[in-house]
């Protein structure tokens, strides 16, 4: 028997975050990936260095792959330093690789991390999320819609 997932994720210390995805994308479903990691690259995100503001991740044959974000070189680190942009294999269960092949392939979604953290044991995790881009007046809507809430906010508090 399978043990049930969590909710929420359990984020200890978030390095780096994409904000722009929830403004460009609708949230379909997240996922929470292990990264496998070089040393040198453990150090630097430690260190609290990296970003994933135009990264993505792609399934390429059987595995998932997080592209284009970006760890710099560790300021300590010798030769043996990393490259900072290289492809980096996310770590999930063949289900959900199967599940988000699927959903790439058939219904046309996007992959893409949300926040790379450290968990409370201490492991480096990309929060991953199934995503449908938005169109611009989908966006407008957004925008609208939040204004809105603030304003009504604002509102009932003068009102009281």
């Amino acid at each position: 028997m399978a043990r049930p997932k969590h909710a929420t994720f359990d984020k200890q210390k978030v390095v780096a975050e994409n904000r722009k995805v929830r403004h460009n994308y609708f949230i379909e479903e997240t996922f929470e990936a292990g990264i496998a990691l070089q040393g040198t690259e453990v150090k630097a995100l430690r260190a609290g260095e990296g970003s994933i503001a135009e990264s993505y991740a792609e399934v390429k044959d059987g595995q998932v792959w997080l592209v284009n974000a970006n760890i710099p070189e560790f300021s300590h680190g010798n030769r043996f330093n990393h490259e900072p942009k290289r492809p980096r294999k996310l770590l999930l269960h063949s289900r959900e690789i199967d599940k988000l092949f699927g959903a790439v392939e058939r219904k046309g979604m996007t992959l893409v991390p949300l926040s790379i953290y450290f968990n409370s044991r201490g492991r480096a995790k990309v929060e991953l999320a199934l995503a449908k881009g938005k169109q611009a007046h989908d966006k407008r809507q957004t925008i609208k819609d939040r204004d809105w809430q603030r304003d009504k906010a604002r509102l009932l508090r003068e009102k009281g």
